[in-house]
């Protein structure tokens, strides 16, 4: 992950509740053993027709939206399964943050450790900024400030909230190894004092194979 206080993007509305991970990225996208190639699947089924051509009602298949990397979805994005290639398609194909009023919780979790900022505002809020998108026609210029936790855009202005935990790793660039990381020295002597206490604990499993070997 990269250090990141401030989004600079343009966003677009997805009108669609419950909009899934089946959606997000189809399974058939899904046989890599890598993160490669993931960019091509996403929302597969309403960006292509069954030929594979791309849908042209579609507004992240019209000219005016090529700027798109912030999206305005319905509630419960990202549910059903917990398929981590939703997230990094969406990053591949170029999107850095997500707003809604909820989220799935796995997605949540899976988005927010890999960089892929979600924003959680109320409905109302949500819909005030749907609608300046489809009122404009095209994607709106959109700020998120990670340090200050606002949304700002021409005409609105919105606080979030985000967890201290998920704030610092964005502020610092850090992952979940990498935020673990830092209590090294307080890991390290939690362990020690373990095995002072409980020496007889240590390696067990590793020494129970030697003797029976």
């Amino acid at each position: 992950m990269h250090k990141l206080s401030k989004i600079n993007g343009y966003a677009a509305a997805l009108r669609i509740a419950n909009f899934d991970t089946d959606q997000v990225m189809p399974k058939q996208f899904l046989r890599g053993i890598d993160k490669a190639g993931l960019a091509q699947g996403l929302f597969y089924d309403l960006r292509f027709d069954e030929y594979g051509e791309p849908k042209q009602n579609f507004f992240l298949n019209q000219p005016a939206y090529a700027k798109t990397d912030v999206l305005i979805a319905g509630p419960n994005y990202g549910c059903g399964s917990s398929r981590e290639h939703a997230v990094w398609g969406m990053q591949q194909f170029g999107f850095k943050a997500v707003i809604a009023s909820s989220f799935a919780e796995i997605f949540y979790s899976n988005a927010m450790g890999n960089g892929l900022l979600l924003v959680v505002l109320p409905e109302d809020q949500v819909q005030a900024l749907m609608k300046e998108a489809d009122d404009k026609g095209a994607p709106i210029s959109l700020d998120i400030d990670i340090e200050s936790l606002r949304v700002r855009t021409t005409y609105h202005e919105f606080a979030f909230v985000m967890s201290a935990r998920h704030r610092r790793m964005f502020l610092e660039g850090l992952d979940v190894i990498g935020l673990t990381l830092k209590y090294k020295t307080e890991i390290d002597a939690f362990a020690q004092e373990h095995w002072n206490k409980q020496a007889w604990m240590k390696d067990v499993a590793r020494k129970t194979i030697d003797r029976l070997s």
